[in-house]
């Protein structure tokens, strides 16, 4: 090549390095991030500013979900907030002659959210998809005025036409029926002719997003949401598929948790589930036949719970907040499980010192993906630098663990969507219940203990005894985890 054509593509390059520098240096991201984008550009200069362009744009940048969610808040929840107030008030003031630790939670909860700590409730623990399922099944059957179910993901496989059977069917009843499935999580899965199938039944089958919006097609909506008849909800870890029960080739189980929650804390699960529905197809269900008053049975009862919400729209990263408040407040002990292992370097801090000043910090993760492979990989490292603090490192044998817990002390515990990983911290929209009740998280605790007979224990030696390469894989799939 010609000496002046190689000196004008260097300079040519050069400059795109600045500019893009620049450019990704102002948008004031995690240095970690930062630094992964632009080696990203560096490398792959074309497919970088492809990926980044459909996956790495800030969402405050361009979207509209923040306006409208703030809007949402101020001027619709409001009244719903203000009529839950009584119990928030009463609950911080038992926790604080209580627990002075599970009253700074809700708070932070509270302050991050919005989100008020209802007491009137009942919670049901629904370990597995052979639990879960049935109980929904019930749920669905027993509607008489709406069916409101928002899932990250949705198969039309033969689970899912069960559903669709109970739900059309409903739906000829005069219940109505929405749905909000995520294009991405569901694609592959859903079919054109299941969902005009679905619509010619009368549901209202709806994407949370549309896919030709490539510039926000990383920012998906991960939550899992059922609510019946405004009375009865249904949240945690599981999707619809019948991969939740009869899990994919070399799995012998698919592991997960989920609640099912009757009383106050139902109103606000169906306050999110309007707000995400607002936002994807601009009806308004803030109306009063919508949220139904607690019912009587329950309004001696005592169970505290709280939402938590987040999303890349939202002002605070608030179920990072909580992880954190959760592991460096514990004092005994703190259990987690995830599917996902990639820490951003506030938690990964908070789990390393919340093992070397004594607690007992134990991290369940599932040692293999259903599907993907690298984070699995980058994960390996962060497993490395956790145990080496002295905590214990467990990896789930025998299926695909997918539930996403966090107990702290066998008093305070979540159940959710959010995975520990960046993605749900910042990218992904999520949802979580804390529930501030001992003896349910105790309940919690021993389902954990009892997984643990199915786990090996990753170990810092086991680690370094490794092939080098495998190793340096996993070195490289850290290098960009912060882009997953």
């Amino acid at each position: 090549m010609p000496a002046p054509i190689l000196t004008s593509l260097s300079l040519g390059f050069a400059a795109y390095l600045v500019v893009i520098g620049v450019y990704i240096i102002s948008e004031n991201r995690r240095p970690s991030a930062t630094l992964a984008w632009m080696l990203l550009f560096a490398l792959l200069p074309g497919v970088g500013v492809v990926l980044y362009l459909l996956f790495g744009r800030q969402h405050q940048n361009f979207g509209l979900t923040g306006k409208l969610m703030r809007q949402e808040l101020d001027a619709r929840l409001a009244p719903l907030i203000a009529g839950l107030e009584p119990e928030h008030r009463e609950a911080l003031a038992r926790m604080e002659a209580e627990d002075g630790a599970a009253a700074s939670l809700s708070e932070l909860v509270r302050n991050t959210t919005r989100s008020t700590v209802t007491t009137r409730n009942r919670i049901e623990l629904l370990q597995d998809a052979p639990n879960a399922y049935p109980r929904l099944i019930e749920d669905l059957r027993g509607a008489t005025h709406s069916i409101h179910l928002q899932y990250f993901s949705w198969n039309a496989d033969a689970f899912g036409e069960e559903l669709k059977d109970i739900l059309t069917e409903k739906a000829a009843q005069g219940v109505a029926v929405r749905i909000l499935y995520d294009p991405v999580g569901s694609i592959f899965m859903l079919r054109r002719r299941y969902i005009r199938q679905m619509r010619a039944g009368g549901v209202r089958f709806e994407p949370f997003s549309k896919l030709w919006r490539v510039h926000t097609i990383s920012y998906r909506n991960h939550r899992k949401i059922a609510v019946i008849d405004g009375r009865v909800g249904h949240t945690g870890g599981l999707n619809i598929g019948g991969e939740h029960i009869h899990p994919p080739r070399g799995f012998r189980l698919w592991r997960d948790t989920n609640i099912r929650m009757t009383g106050s804390s139902v109103a606000l699960l169906q306050a999110v589930f309007a707000v995400d529905w607002r936002n994807a197809t601009g009806e308004d269900l803030f109306h009063p036949d919508h949220f139904p008053p607690t019912p009587a049975e329950l309004h001696d009862a005592w169970l505290p719970v709280q939402l938590t919400l987040s999303g890349p729209d939202s002002e605070w990263q608030a179920i990072r907040q909580l992880y954190f408040a959760m592991i460096v407040g514990a004092r005994e002990r703190v259990y987690l499980q995830s599917p996902f292992f990639i820490l951003d370097t506030s938690i990964a801090e908070a789990l390393k010192a919340a093992a070397l000043s004594g607690v007992d910090v134990r991290v369940m993760i599932s040692e293999r993906g259903a599907r993907q492979y690298v984070p699995y990989w980058a994960a390996n490292t962060y497993m490395r630098e956790i145990a080496a603090s002295g905590a214990q490192v467990l990896l789930y044998q025998p299926g695909y663990l997918h539930a996403k817990t966090v107990i702290a002390d066998g008093r305070v515990c979540s159940i959710g969507s959010a995975n520990v990983d960046i993605r749900s911290f910042g990218i992904n929209y999520e949802l979580n219940a804390v529930i501030y009740d001992e003896a349910f998280s105790q309940r919690l605790e021993q389902d954990f203990l009892r997984d643990m007979q199915d786990c090996r224990e990753f170990t810092v030696e086991g680690y370094r005894a490794r092939n080098p390469l495998l190793r340096f894989r996993d070195s490289l799939a850290r290098l960009f985890s912060p882009l997953m």
